[in-house]
């Protein structure tokens, strides 16, 4: 019988690595020389307004622009369409006359605005066709989901291009990198953490993780569409003086690798307890199985697994329904009113889907990568957060310094930010010194999002601080 009743998922055959530069072809030093000539093109037209820290930048971020798209080919292909697009887009801007009606494809596919909704619209449609092809098994539908994802990943690249060009036809001294406000960093997470999940599918040669993944990330965009409707977030502001530095342009990105990867584990950590939920007790690794001490008959295993098993369920699905309820709880006033409106059907939505996926465990449990398959890409995608949060902790103390004298003044942003940081040092340090495998991990990882989420949000609402910058 075999151990574990799911598809084969095959990793892609190692290749010897004797010299990464060996294996390149003639396209990736095509698109190293296109996107290198458009870095230097971006320079010489903004040297007017750029010092040396950010010809720094500028450089830095065109040598990683090409190592990743060379290190992940679909890269290259993003990487040109979002540039292609969005210099699309400005020759728009500047050829409109003043007063005039914006050109049609301005309007409605290539400013800012339009972009986030073409993102936005196609990760919901995503979302949709990777659990279709999860639950039918059509081979079609996965592939379409992937090529979508990667469609919205673009338009969101392009979002981000055009509204950086557009805060500056606002004011030339209100112009800056779209990170600053609570609108523009959702933008970058939910592309941060579809990108990484695509990494991972490519990687992994599975898609049936997509719909988990894809979860998060319609959370956040339904938390964007909100909070652009109702709080008119979408219009573009000057910055406070604080935010006026360069050092924003580093620290932000790397804080959001963290906040990205570390939410897609948490997604990889329910996908792994809806599988342990879906298989058969005789089915499942003995490592795993709950009550599996030496001095247990197996079938005394077996009974008090079908006694606790359904636990694990109830503790998924209030887990699960945290996740959307989160934003409920950040806003300023939670009423009777609330109820009425556009968060009562965010969390209703939530639960149907939580009680789905738990409904349809048996399905999921047959097609989900196998446990250690899941497990590595919780610890890796942890791995990656982690290293990224730790850099941009130290950027960021880096940054108090030189804007408010000293490097960690125990603020609210900054204290929750060392208990994410805490929290995951501590899963990795389990999972190196001790071997953290299993349920453990998994809910760790899934709790962690709330964690985390508590660090993005709530922080802004409920602690007030030298970082409450993206108030509800």
């Amino acid at each position: 019988m075999p151990t574990e009743p799911t598809t084969d998922i095959k990793l892609k055959p190692a290749q010897r690595r004797t010299n990464f530069l060996s294996q390149l072809n003639w396209r990736d030093y095509v698109f190293a020389l296109i996107a290198l000539l458009g870095f230097a093109f971006a320079g010489h037209r903004t040297q007017h307004i750029t010092d040396s820290y950010e010809i720094v930048i500028l450089v830095a971020s065109a040598i990683s622009c090409v190592a990743l798209a060379w290190f992940w080919r679909p890269l290259q292909i993003v990487f040109l369409a979002i540039a292609l697009l969005s210099v699309s887009g400005i020759s728009l801007y500047q050829n409109q006359l003043p007063d005039a009606k914006p050109a049609f494809w301005l309007q409605y596919a290539l400013s800012s605005q339009s972009a986030v909704v073409w993102m936005s619209t196609l990760f919901f449609i995503c979302t949709v066709l990777y659990w279709a092809y999860s639950l039918s098994g059509k081979e079609m539908l996965g592939w379409l989901a992937s090529k979508i994802t990667y469609v919205a990943l673009i338009f969101g690249g392009v979002a981000m291009m055009m509204r950086w060009y557009e805060s500056y036809l606002v004011g030339a001294d209100v112009g800056h990198i779209p990170v600053s406000s609570l609108y523009e960093v959702f933008i970058l997470f939910v592309l941060l953490t579809a990108a990484f999940y695509l990494y991972y599918e490519q990687r992994y040669q599975t898609k049936h993780l997509g719909g988990f993944v894809m979860l998060v990330v319609c959370a956040a965009v339904g938390f964007l569409i909100w909070y652009a409707l109702a709080r008119e977030a979408q219009d573009i502001k000057a910055l406070v003086p604080a935010l006026k530095s360069w050092w924003m342009k580093i620290h932000v990105p790397a804080n959001f690798v963290g906040y990205g990867t570390f939410s897609l584990a948490s997604m990889v950590g329910m996908a792994y307890i809806v599988k342990f939920l879906g298989t058969p007790y005789a089915d499942l690794p003995k490592a795993i199985r709950l009550f599996s001490a030496a001095n247990v008959s197996e079938a005394e295993r077996a009974a008090k697994h079908a006694k606790w098993a359904p636990l694990v369920g109830v503790s998924i699905w209030l887990l699960g329904a945290a996740l959307f309820l989160q934003p409920l709880f950040f806003r300023p006033k939670v009423d009777a009113a609330v109820f009425a409106n556009y968060w009562f059907y965010y969390f209703a939505i939530g639960l149907v889907l939580i009680g789905g996926i738990l409904l349809t465990r048996k399905r999921l449990a047959q097609v989900l990568p196998a446990f250690h398959v899941l497990d590595d890409i919780m610890y890796k995608a942890i791995s990656i957060g982690f290293l990224f949060f730790t850099i941009a902790t130290i950027l960021g103390a880096m940054w108090a310094a030189d804007a408010w004298g000293k490097y960690w003044s125990w603020d609210p942003k900054e204290t929750w930010a060392l208990v994410v940081w805490l929290n995951y040092a501590a899963w990795l340090h389990l999972r190196l010194v001790k071997g953290l495998r299993g349920l453990v991990g998994a809910y760790w990882a899934l709790v962690g999002v709330l964690i985390t989420g508590f660090a993005f949000l709530g922080v802004n609402v409920f602690l007030s601080g030298l970082h409450s910058y993206g108030a509800l």
